[in-house]
């Protein structure tokens, strides 16, 4: 059985994830991004790509350098993108707490993706909050996918509920 895809009408500024491309595209972005563990504020940059991909929301990836000092360590697992090649994964620590695995990078990443390398995506469900120019994101459903939603982007996102087949 086909599930028929119904994509939201996106609104004035609004960017609908369907008109997203695949394999996925990589935007420079100068959002200023912040995210915060245990109550302490962990990473502030306006330096981040954006990798859009057909049916999930902004990823962003952020300079590894531009978390706080000690704030970020290997963890143990790995996975890998069928375009963007292997992830590794890391622990994020804030404010006396520890996320494990709640971040992952892409060492060295696969041919047209090489502006990820030694940037860090956050899967914003493992940390207190992340935010995209000051609006708290809503993580991307699915235990898998580290989708940021905003305002700015309409669904319906892989990782509801009935998108197991997309």
């Amino acid at each position: 059985m086909t599930t028929r895809i119904v994509p939201a009408t996106p609104g004035p500024g609004q960017e609908s994830v369907w008109d997203y491309p695949r394999p996925p595209r990589i935007e420079r972005s100068t959002e200023r991004i912040r995210i915060v563990l245990g109550g302490e504020l962990i990473l502030d940059t306006t330096d981040s790509l954006r990798v859009l991909e057909t049916s999930h929301p902004p990823v962003y990836y952020v300079p590894e350098s531009a978390f706080t000092a000690g704030s970020l360590e290997p963890a143990s697992g790995s996975s890998f993108c069928e375009f963007k090649g292997a992830a590794k994964y890391l622990t994020v620590r804030g404010g006396g707490k520890e996320a494990t695995s709640a971040a992952w990078s892409y060492p060295e990443p696969a041919t047209g993706f090489e502006a990820l390398a030694d940037r860090v995506a956050v899967y914003p469900g493992r940390v207190d909050y992340c935010e995209v120019d000051g609006e708290r994101v809503t993580a991307q459903p699915g235990r898998f996918y580290g989708g940021w939603i905003t305002s700015r982007v309409v669904g319906p996102f892989k990782g509801e509920p009935g998108t197991m087949g997309w």
